[in-house]
């Protein structure tokens, strides 16, 4: 359930709120002579400020395999090369658009908490299965109860996460 919530703290920063920030590159690779890393190892990635990241290349001659691979990943944002650094401008956004990235939100939320409970019955039906090995039901009782409270306060933190980001999306 612990890694439950890592994965959904990692998917939640690639939803964009109103600022931009150096995680919408995470997982994107680019070919740095015949090996595929991750942006970040083949440039300096920071942000000039709210709405513009940069993106300076190690060697010049990367400045159009980043520009390449941020075009096939699809994040998006179009990336504008000026011969030195590769820069992504993201645009103000739109109540509408607010609205859908919330959603997307809401989405991944949901997909956590269908995990999170996947591993109660698994944990449950584990604890069923120790019935036959002669376990009293006060204590196969007590384990249910046990993994329902784990459940229940995990579940509680998915939807902590999911109302601090789409604060984070609605806030103009």
């Amino acid at each position: 359930m612990e890694k439950t919530i890592q994965h959904l703290e990692t998917e939640l920063t690639h939803v964009r709120a109103g600022k931009i920030s150096p995680a919408i590159l995470d997982g994107i690779m680019v070919d740095y002579y015949g090996s595929h890393i991750p942006i970040n190892q083949a440039s300096n990635v920071s942000a000039a400020d709210a709405r513009t990241l940069i993106i300076q290349p190690w060697e010049k001659s990367m400045l159009g395999v980043i520009e390449k691979a941020i075009l096939a990943a699809n994040i998006g944002i179009t990336p504008h090369n000026d011969g030195a650094v590769v820069k992504l401008f993201q645009p103000p956004l739109t109540e509408e658009r607010r609205k859908e990235f919330v959603k997307k939100a809401h989405t991944i939320a949901e997909t956590a908490r269908v995990s999170i409970r996947s591993i109660r019955r698994d944990s449950v039906d584990h604890i069923k299965k120790l019935e036959k090995e002669h376990v009293s039901e006060d204590q196969i009782k007590d384990g249910e109860k046990e993994v329902q409270d784990l459940t229940n306060k995990y579940i509680a933190l998915v939807d902590k996460h999911l109302a601090a980001k789409e604060k984070e999306i609605m806030t103009v």
